[in-house]
């Protein structure tokens, strides 16, 4: 089997459960924002954070796989649906994170390459979840995904900040000069 198909050479796409869409489908940009977030994930593996950040960030990839195969699948049920207990796990892990490094006001992102990979990170999964906001709006997106990805964006905050404490750099915005 080849990675080249030619079946998208006239702009459509085939989806997770079959359906052929258009490649500016909303429900494709909705996943396609996350295949990019995997791949930033993946940079931000190597930039240089501790093995424990590592794991983490690699246990979201692999959740996202499922998310992006839920969203891939318009008209017939994803194998591997998101659960609330995954919502869970994610808003406890960033709920631990802020209980370990509590900040003090706003922070001036990007400290360390590890963290300014984390804040890129943490900015495409906004998107991401804009996107799939947009796509809720259209068609049926199951709660757990606007949940997860609303927590996701909360985590990587976390986890660069995280990495910025354990070296010291944690920088907050400076007042404005009157």
């Amino acid at each position: 089997m080849s990675v080249t198909t030619k079946t998208g050479d006239s702009g459509q796409t085939s989806l997770f459960s079959g359906e052929r869409v258009w490649k500016d489908d909303l429900r494709v940009d909705a996943y396609g924002a996350l295949d990019e977030l995997d791949a930033l994930l993946g940079e931000a593996r190597h930039a240089g954070p501790d093995p424990d950040t590592q794991a983490i960030l690699e246990g979201i990839q692999n959740t996202l796989y499922r998310v992006m195969g839920q969203l891939a699948s318009k008209n017939a049920a994803y194998p591997y649906p998101l659960t609330q207990k995954d919502v869970e796990e994610i808003t406890a892990l960033a709920a631990e994170l802020e209980e370990k490094t509590p900040l003090t006001g706003f922070v001036l992102p990007g400290s360390l390459p590890a963290s300014a990979k984390l804040d890129v990170c943490r900015a495409v999964a906004r998107r991401a979840e804009r996107q799939a906001v947009k796509l809720s709006r259209a068609e049926a997106v199951p709660p757990e995904i606007l949940q997860y990805l609303n927590r996701l964006s909360d985590l990587l905050f976390m986890l660069a900040r995280s990495v910025e404490a354990a070296d010291g750099a944690l920088r907050y915005v400076k007042k404005p000069i009157n």
